[in-house]
């Protein structure tokens, strides 16, 4: 590949056949130019980079947010005496401190790869989305506790009105938070960040439920606040159903089927691949990676074949939304009558 052909593209490959050319034998040649390349770019990297970045700043900004509404909350707390207010407040609190196992992800997950870990620290950011789908998961149970409680042991409430106030703070704070958790999370691609988010919207459920219990109490109805917090906890489990298929299916290697569509179209569009074999993608923290073999024509040369899978990879890295490194393959088309080589021994077995 000519060095203008790299720059036109505008990425850093880093071939290791500059030190087979020092060799005249044509099995190193092959052994380098039919083996599947990785080629990073650096715009890619630097955004991925990005990305980490902005969920570091999603998490701190949402944890000061959320911190200054418990806060708040936690002094009509001592007031009122409010136990569904104590409730929210611990769900808020619970919801802050979320962001610090995903900001361990995402400090894990700028570090490079190593000899044992040679994708990386990315999945730390799986490891976190489980610990918020429990965290949720807590948070519903806790809710359902308070409200059962409550039911069963109805207590007066004082000071409605700063109670009804604390609680829309609530519901303020944390949908502000559940807003901007889940836009950042989807942009750049963080399931942990999504569900955190989700989590937060569930507090402010909650929230909601204090506010409804509050004008109730003010009616001189005690049980409204249990009732509103039991349907309250339904909801609740629908959000923790939610999240948890999301980060259940990201810790499975699940990817959106519209994506491998997206990247199989990018290939065959590239000139030279007369088909696309086995495709896979893989999330790796919130950056894809792919591994693909596309079939070219068996009378190619080596150089054409090698020059055909660059391309390839380059549409890869261009057509699928936060795609960070690409592995492709060149298998040669079998002859006509040929058994094709690249499927499994069954298939070549006589009837």
């Amino acid at each position: 590949m000519s060095d203008r052909h790299e720059h036109q593209h505008g990425h850093a490959h880093h071939h290791q056949d500059r030190r087979h050319h020092r060799h005249s034998r044509l099995p190193h040649r092959l052994a380098h130019l039919l083996t599947p390349h990785s080629h990073d770019t650096a715009d890619k990297v630097d955004s991925a980079l990005e990305s980490s970045a902005r969920g570091m700043r999603a998490l701190w900004v949402s944890l000061a947010v959320l911190g200054v509404t418990a806060l708040a909350q936690a002094v009509v707390v001592v007031a009122s005496g409010s136990v569904a207010l104590l409730g929210d407040t611990v769900h808020n609190t619970a919801d802050a401190l979320t962001a610090v196992p995903l900001g361990i992800a995402f400090v894990l997950g700028r570090r490079a790869a190593t000899r044992r870990f040679t994708y990386g620290y990315g999945r730390a950011e799986d490891l976190a989305g489980i610990v918020i789908v429990l965290t949720i998961a807590a948070s519903a149970a806790f809710a359902g506790w308070t409200a059962i409680e409550r039911l069963l042991d109805p207590r007066p409430v004082q000071h409605i009105p700063a109670v009804a106030v604390a609680a829309l703070v609530g519901f303020a704070g944390n949908e502000w938070v559940a807003r901007y958790r889940i836009r950042v999370g989807r942009s750049i691609g963080s399931a942990a960040l999504v569900a955190d988010g989700l989590h937060a919207r569930t507090d402010g459920f909650t929230s909601l439920a204090v506010l409804l219990g509050a004008g109730g109490a003010a009616l001189g109805w005690q049980l409204a606040d249990p009732i509103v917090g039991l349907a309250i906890t339904a909801a609740i489990t629908l959000v923790l159903r939610d999240a948890a298929r999301e980060v259940f299916r990201r810790v499975l290697d699940a990817v959106d089927p519209a994506l491998v569509d997206r990247a199989e179209r990018a290939l065959r569009a590239v000139p030279g691949v007369q088909e696309v074999g086995e495709l896979r993608l893989r999330w790796i923290g919130h950056r894809l990676r792919a591994e693909v073999a596309v079939v070219v024509d068996g009378e190619v040369t080596v150089r054409q074949a090698h020059a055909i899978a660059v391309e390839a990879e380059h549409a890869l890295l261009h057509a699928v939304p936060r795609l960070t490194a690409a592995l492709v393959h060149a298998d040669p088309a079998h002859a006509p009558g040929e058994a094709d080589p690249h499927l499994p021994l069954a298939h070549h077995a006589p009837a």
